[in-house]
């Protein structure tokens, strides 16, 4: 699927037309990661964060108990409704556990022309929760992962895409060769999982290493979900695919240092996504967004 720019404001529209994302991801009932951490994400970055829903967990900070899925086609009707209606610049996809409801969002997302959409092939919870069913693997790779403009996947993930062991930099390397190849634009590996010092790689059409400041901190729920999302808002922004990841990484290091001594629940608990909010972010006329 050819990814054309997206259209400027409609006729009229003028000054304060908001710069509008869509999450489709799993619901989390602690509220710290899944679709509430991209909603907060993307609400603290200055846009309006539209959702459809893929799932809803029993979920806390300690783990997932049960996952129930949302029918596809119900899954499908939410997009659709946002898509022709709110118009989002750029759409991230989280959570979906089963083949049916990938097949329907990849075949709702072929019926229009998208400059980026962000996928976090969320298969595992920082728990270790298992999240996705092992027969949608397989569909993931061949209807969803193809339309990513960009995947970020942590090490695991990326070993079950690539089905090699990451261990170090030239295992990753590898992985991240076997997963373009089967078809997305570029792709993060989240390095976290690694040993030593924690480097994520960019990978595609620009190629960058990433080193975030370690925080020490438990409250880690959520990170991958929020990461993806504040992507998702500096691409809607306007900024270039390295760049966006970048200030969100940048963004996420605060968050985590701003959460790291909140006391929400007994395991893993949230980052603060709240820390310094932005105001809705506007489009201008005639310019691509008033960043």
């Amino acid at each position: 699927m050819k990814m054309n720019k997206s259209p400027l404001p409609r006729e009229g529209a003028g000054v304060g037309q908001y710069i509008a994302t869509l999450t489709i991801a799993g619901s989390d009932s602690s509220g710290g990661a899944g679709i509430q951490a991209d909603i907060k994400t993307m609400s603290a970055l200055g846009c309006y964060a539209a959702s459809a829903i893929t799932a809803i967990t029993v979920q806390n900070t300690l783990g997932v108990t049960a996952v129930h899925a949302v029918p596809p086609e119900i899954v499908a009707g939410q997009i659709k409704a946002v898509m022709d209606d709110i118009e989002p610049r750029a759409v991230k996809i989280g959570m979906v556990n089963d083949a049916a409801t990938i097949h329907a969002i990849a075949e709702t997302l072929r019926q229009y022309s998208l400059t980026h959409l962000v996928v976090d092939p969320v298969m595992v919870a920082t728990s270790g929760s298992r999240l996705m069913q092992d027969d949608a693997v397989e569909v993931f790779c061949r209807e969803l992962l193809p339309l990513a403009t960009l995947l970020t996947p942590n090490v695991p993930e990326a070993e079950v895409l690539s089905g090699i062991k990451i261990t170090d930099k030239a295992t990753m390397d590898k992985a991240a060769l076997r997963v373009l190849q089967l078809g997305c634009n570029n792709l993060l590996i989240k390095g976290g999982h690694l040993a030593g010092q924690k480097v994520d790689r960019l990978y595609g059409e620009v190629e960058r290493e990433y080193v975030a400041e370690n925080v020490a901190t438990r409250n880690t729920h959520g990170t991958g979900c929020s990461l993806s999302s504040a992507i998702t808002s500096f691409l809607a922004q306007g900024f270039a695919t390295d760049e966006a990841i970048g200030k969100a990484k940048e963004w996420l290091t605060e968050a985590l240092k701003a959460g790291a001594n909140v006391e929400i629940g007994h395991g893993h608990g949230p980052v603060n996504h709240f820390f310094n909010p932005r105001s809705l972010v506007t489009l201008k006329r005639n310019s691509d967004s008033s960043c």
